[in-house]
């Protein structure tokens, strides 16, 4: 709640200054802004600037501008895609004048956010890709990365499960690390995120609202990302939220509701199916004299319909935007409260921001202050039982009468728990009460100040925070089957984290015509401070008992770093452009002599239409040719910890003490660790081209890339004895990235009635590991990925030559008829003896190709819209069918019958086969994620100014693979037990006024 105090005043302030600020004065402006077609523009932009006035166009396009005094003023008129206008009016009393503005070929003049600035897209020297709110995924998002899933070339976004408020894998050009993060840095309104999870919220992103989101920028090549160094191997991400506007206040108000379904579950037998099995083999025995046949139930039990509901959301927001005396501000709140698809399941958000700009000594000073928070409630399901409902005896009854919450159980003869039987799917969930809650607060005040002597020099200064606070509760009764041999358990955790930002540049940009040059140099500082503190509980039992005391209360987790940057870009002739950086950092987590890097780029851009060959060209309307290099690095990764560069000491078990007298005391070891450990460092090489054809009615970009990784921060084996452990997190070998994009967007038909609109693009990419170990020319390998069932089965390595994660696995031979034959492998090394030596590396998690494909359709007020991604290459080991598709696991010797997926009926196997490459499944898929209907009701009152807009949406509407499984789409590319993706129904209304 304390963000909420924080909050409360200056809402209140805010809605009453507000209220007076509507008042009338003496005379005003209105009219229409209008297209190239003589279509309204709604959201258009109108301003007065030296009145320091402005506002925006309603859904019919009007706009209205009250308290002027009479005279002639400059209005200026703007819209994303289209060339500002400027006219001059004379107004007096009540005047009238329309607006006509004229598309630019493909946003060119548009102003986008870069690294410590802006700059307009036509001059931009690096890769770069912007979306805008209207361009976003429609349909309910809960975390903010959904709403541009599948619109930029370049960037993979994987949704982790269908989990509640769950985040999402994001990869840009396919990551550049192995143990290290591939995670992209985020920046919010300024304020780098640091990337540290939040003990109880689903993921740190779920505590942003994405109705506050205006833009996302992505930032993917070197030369782009350099600015910010040590944390940009994997691509930035810059996401601006919403401004205050000007005029009279407008609010809005919008809300979604939902019903999400399952959309497909994992195909197991059926309880006839597992008794006909059953009773086929009547002489099977789990124990002398104790045939299956007697254990087989009499339900029809379908256990992923036990565990799964429909799930309803609603998603509620309110906004209010304005202008008080020249302060632009904009106020917001919202309200989510979604289930999920697991009983159980919940996660709600309260959010709640203020933005107030104002602009002080005529404009030469402009502060922009952002404060924003959530709080947010979560009881988290317990996951453990979509496994078990994959296992659990379908023959079964959920129900029987016992001591164990009246859940059937597995029994030994005693009436106790079967401890190798799997545990009651309906037991997991109900009898485990898991709740969280988390509190985040965020922000900053951005000055610019434009020196009044020389107005073109700009000092900048950006002070931001984001602080955080999770706290849960586990409890699991005494009687509770899962906890039998604790008699329960009740777990506390908390953790706070906070990260501060200061940071200062100054930046000079100075047209000189005598030499047709420009020149925009850019300098500065920035100092971040980062920390996570977790405190540590007594768990005990359900029955007060203690179950584990911690040897220390809480832990530290504290990084800084310390920046400097600079860059500087040359513009000859509006044709030629040339830029560079240079940032270099600090950080604590490396020892004296390793703790700077410099990471520098250097870009050209050559707009070939600007030459006298293309400058009259009616078909070629912009192309721009960019060459880049540069180097950025990496500090950050779970493997990666503070002080990795020190041995630190842990405390043993209670088993482990010695005696001195009658005291006992805890032994320590130290870990291992690497006292010259330093910057993981990756240089990208980047050619693009980006094209503009028949006045931007056709546009898009190519690239083509190729990133090269060095000093990886990576877990390697090493000898026993050499330190104090058998593995060890160092600098040691290197890994390429090849690959291209290309985009394409088409206005297919801009009539007065019909808009139609198209947008495309494909990526290649492909990782490979080219050095891993300490010595020349290596062949050892490194787990990248272990999986379920098999104890300590690794099936995904990192190895030189290869991809990282590459299954390895052992060659499946089929007989005649195609059947996969039990324990038969291909003699790969011809020594005559199957073993180790015979596994080879088959296929990745990694796609080959990803594409994604959005269209919008318009026919006067109504609009439809879908949303398209596939995915081509990439494999998954199906390790459902891996554990639990063998016959000792439907009749299992631990004397219990169990389940299995329908697989079985194609292997008949009698024993795992974990390592079999059968199990490795072509996962290419093509999925729409989302099909929308809109109908722009308009002005719905006569003499009020309030609009309605009515959307319809379904998300994942359907999924085309050959994979069998629940879902081809996996962050690891190992299926077990994935919390199915919903499909969504949603009905949404939004109202303006």
């Amino acid at each position: 709640m304390k963000v909420f105090y924080l909050l409360k005043p200056c809402l209140l302030l805010l809605i009453v200054l507000s209220t007076f600020a509507a008042k009338a004065q003496t005379s005003s402006l209105a009219g229409r802004v209008l297209d190239e077609t003589g279509l309204p523009l709604p959201g258009a932009s109108v301003q007065i600037k030296s009145l320091n006035k402005s506002t925006v166009t309603d859904a019919a396009g009007k706009f209205r501008l009250t308290g002027l005094s009479n005279g002639s003023f400059e209005v200026t008129v703007s819209y994303i895609g289209y060339t500002p206008t400027l006219q001059t009016v004379s107004v007096s009393g009540n005047t009238t004048s329309d607006f006509s503005v004229k598309p630019d070929a493909q946003n060119l003049n548009e102003v986008v956010v870069i690294g410590y600035g802006t700059a307009e897209k036509k001059n931009l020297t690096g890769s770069i890709t912007t979306v805008s709110s209207k361009d976003f995924q429609k349909g309910p998002a809960t975390t903010p990365e959904q709403l541009i899933q599948g619109k930029v070339a370049g960037v993979n976004i994987i949704t982790s499960s269908g989990q509640p408020g769950v985040g999402s894998q994001i990869r840009i050009r396919g990551g550049a690390s192995l143990n290290a993060s591939n995670d992209p840095l985020i920046v919010v309104d300024g304020v780098p995120f640091s990337g540290t999870t939040i003990d109880n919220a689903p993921n740190p992103l779920s505590l942003i609202n994405p109705n506050d989101i205006e833009t996302f920028t992505v930032l993917k090549d070197a030369n782009a990302t350099a600015i910010y160094g040590s944390r940009a191997s994997n691509g930035v991400i810059l996401i601006t939220t919403k401004k205050g506007g000007s005029g009279e206040p407008v609010i809005n108000f919008s809300t979604s509701n939902s019903i999400a379904t399952v959309a497909k579950k994992v195909n197991v037998l059926s309880a006839d199916q597992i008794r006909s099995f059953v009773n086929a083999n009547p002489t099977a025995e789990y124990a002398t004299g104790k045939t299956f046949v007697a254990l087989l139930g009499n339900a029809n039990t379908d256990w992923q319909n036990e565990i799964y509901r429909n799930a309803f959301s609603t998603d509620n927001n309110l906004s209010m935007t304005g202008n008080f005396h020249g302060v632009p501000y904009r106020i917001s709140g919202g309200y989510l409260d979604q289930q999920g698809l697991l009983l159980t399941d919940k996660f709600s958000r309260a959010t709640g921001g203020i933005t107030i700009s104002p602009r002080l000594f005529t404009d030469h000073l402009k502060i922009d202050l952002n404060l924003k928070g959530a709080l947010t409630e979560s009881r988290f399901g317990n996951s453990d039982a979509i496994g078990a409902a994959l296992q659990f005896d379908p023959t079964q009854s959920p129900y029987a009468t016992n001591q164990y919450g009246n859940y059937f159980e597995w029994l030994r003869g005693d009436g106790s728990i079967n401890p190798n039987a799997p545990r009651n799917p309906l037991g997991l969930i109900n009898l485990k009460d898991n709740n969280g809650k988390a509190q985040r607060s965020y922000g900053n005040a951005k000055f610019d100040y434009s020196f009044h002597f020389l107005p073109e020099l700009h000092a900048n200064l950006n002070l931001g925070y984001d602080v955080s606070n999770g706290s849960g509760r586990i409890f699991v009764p005494a009687f509770a089957a899962q906890s039998y041999s604790t008699n329960g358990s009740i777990n506390q955790s908390l953790s706070t984290a906070s990260n501060k930002v200061s940071e200062f540049y100054l930046n000079y940009a100075k047209d000189v015509a005598s030499i047709r040059s420009r020149f925009d140099a850019t300098a500065g500082y920035g100092y971040y401070d980062n920390s996570k503190t977790t405190y540590s509980y007594t768990n005990y039992n359900a029955i007060g008992g203690i179950i584990t005391t911690p040897k220390f209360p809480y832990y530290v987790d504290r990084n800084k770093l310390l920046s400097y940057y600079g860059r500087l870009v040359y513009t000859l002739a509006d044709k030629y452009i040339l830029s560079g950086t240079m940032r270099a950092d600090e950080s604590s987590r490396f020892a004296d002599g390793h703790r700077w890097g410099y990471f520098p780029s250097v870009g050209f851009t050559w707009k070939i239409n600007g030459e006298n060959f293309l400058k009259e060209s009616k078909s070629v309307s912009d192309l721009k040719l960019r060459l880049s290099y540069g180097e950025t690095g990496n500090k950050d990764g779970t493997t990666i910890g503070d002080y990795s560069y020190l041995a630190k000491y842990y405390a043993n078990s209670t088993t482990g003490q010695y005696q001195v007298g009658d005291k006992f005391y805890d032994y320590y070891a130290p870990s291992a660790y690497d006292p010259d450990l330093k910057w993981e460092t990756t240089a990208t090489y980047n050619a693009g081209l980006d094209y503009g054809l028949f006045g931007g009615r056709i546009y898009g970009a190519l690239d083509v890339y190729y990133k090269k990784t060095k000093d990886l921060l990576s877990t390697i084996n090493i000898p026993v004895g050499t330190n104090f452990n058998n593995t060890l997190v160092t600098n040691v070998g290197n890994m390429d990235v090849r690959g291209a994009e290309f985009s394409l967007n088409f206005a297919a038909i801009k009539s007065e009635d019909i808009h139609w609109d198209f947008g495309f693009n494909v990526s290649y990419n492909k990782r490979k590991v080219t050095n891993l170990t300490l010595n020349p020319n290596p062949s050892g390998k490194v787990g990248a990925g272990d999986i379920t069932g098999g104890t300590g089965v690794t099936i995904k390595y990192n190895a030189v030559n290869q991809i990282p994660g590459a299954f390895f696995v052992y060659k499946q031979v089929y007989d005649g008829n195609g059947k996969p034959l039990e324990g038969v492998y291909e003699d790969l090394n011809g020594d005559g003896v199957i073993n180790s030596s015979d596994q080879y590396f088959y296929k990745s998690p990694d796609p080959t190709l990803t594409t994604g494909f959005n269209t919008s359709f318009s026919y006067k007020k109504w609009t439809l819209s879908t949303a398209l991604r596939a995915s081509f290459g990439n494999y998954v080991y199906d390790n459902i069918s891996s554990n639990f598709g063998v016959r000792n696991n439907i009749m299992s010797p631990a004397g219990v019958i169990n389940n299995a997926g329908v697989d079985f009926l194609n292997t008949g196997f009698t024993n795992n086969q974990f390592l079999s490459d059968y199990y490795v499944k072509n996962a290419s898929f093509l999925k729409m994620d989302n099909v929308a209907l809109a109908y722009d009701a308009g002005k719905i009152f006569r003499n009020r100014n309030t609009t309605l807009r009515i959307t319809a949406n379904c998300q994942n509407v359907f999924v085309v693979s050959k994979y069998k499984g629940v879902d081809p789409e996996l962050t690891d590319g190992i299926d077990y037990k994935l919390y199915p993706r919903p499909r969504t129904y949603t009905l949404g209304f939004n109202v303006g006024f």
